[in-house]
């Protein structure tokens, strides 16, 4: 089964048709700058343009990086304020001719993809799906279930949000090294440890793909930490997972 998915950053928007029985892309993804201010009706525009790009009439899967309950989007850490409260299924299925569409927390779905194709895929327990970009998601999954919009990057950390503290975006900001980086990553994932006493941690995002530069700078944990196998695909292929729940996709 081939399903379309959108994933939406604060940076950047991607898509592609997704193969859900190997895990993968169908096609070379699409990405385009996320529209600055990230008002609400100008994403939707973005995504819109996205998925013209295909030959694709069915049902759409689209991530969002906050809380998403019911296809409306509650926060908006990252992007446009004006997400708050939105009914972003509605709108985006506007957008885009009236098609179904499915929308859902961007590391929720990036977890989602890890479980079925990657990294957690047979595992059991407590495991955590943490993506670090321009801020930190995270999915949590109990003997596989999911349990939505836990947005861990926003524990407190040194007075903080985490995310202002060991995203990936703060290792730019600040201009960290890899060690310096590695050491406040290990301040935030010790405090998650500690809450949720995870087996796997797994760590995506757009940097899992530079893992082996700062993973062997962590110091251990009880958890196994590792890296997201399907790395920045990951959130499109969950997206689309959402998506093929919805409907007979064309």
């Amino acid at each position: 089964m081939t399903v379309f998915g959108v994933d939406i950053g604060g940076s950047g928007i991607k898509g592609a048709p997704a193969d859900l029985e190997n895990g993968r892309l169908a096609e070379e993804r699409v990405k385009v700058l996320t529209p600055q201010p990230s008002d609400p009706q100008d994403v939707a525009d973005a995504v819109k343009g996205v998925v013209a790009q295909f030959d694709w009439q069915g049902p759409v899967g689209i991530t969002f990086p906050g809380v998403v309950v019911d296809g409306h989007t509650r926060t908006a850490a990252n992007v446009d304020k004006r997400w708050i409260g939105t009914d972003a299924a509605g709108l985006f299925s506007d957008a885009l001719g009236g098609r179904p569409v499915a929308v859902v927390n961007d590391a929720d779905a990036a977890g989602l993809a890890e479980m079925r194709f990657g990294a957690g895929k047979g595992r059991d327990g407590v495991v955590l799906m943490m993506t670090l970009g321009t801020g930190i998601g995270s999915a949590l999954f109990v003997d596989g279930n999911l349990v939505p919009n836990t947005e861990l990057g926003h524990l407190e950390l040194n007075g903080h949000d985490a995310e202002k503290h060991a995203s990936s975006a703060a290792r730019e900001k600040h201009d960290l090294s890899w060690s310096q980086w590695a050491s406040r990553l290990d301040d935030y994932f010790a405090h998650v440890e500690m809450l949720f006493s995870p087996k796997l941690i797994i760590i995506g995002g757009g940097v899992s793909r530079k893992a082996d530069k700062f993973l062997p700078l962590l110091k251990p944990l009880q958890a196994e930490i590792v890296p997201a196998q399907l790395q920045n695909d990951a959130g499109i292929i969950g997206a689309a997972m959402q998506a093929s729940r919805l409907a007979t996709v064309g």
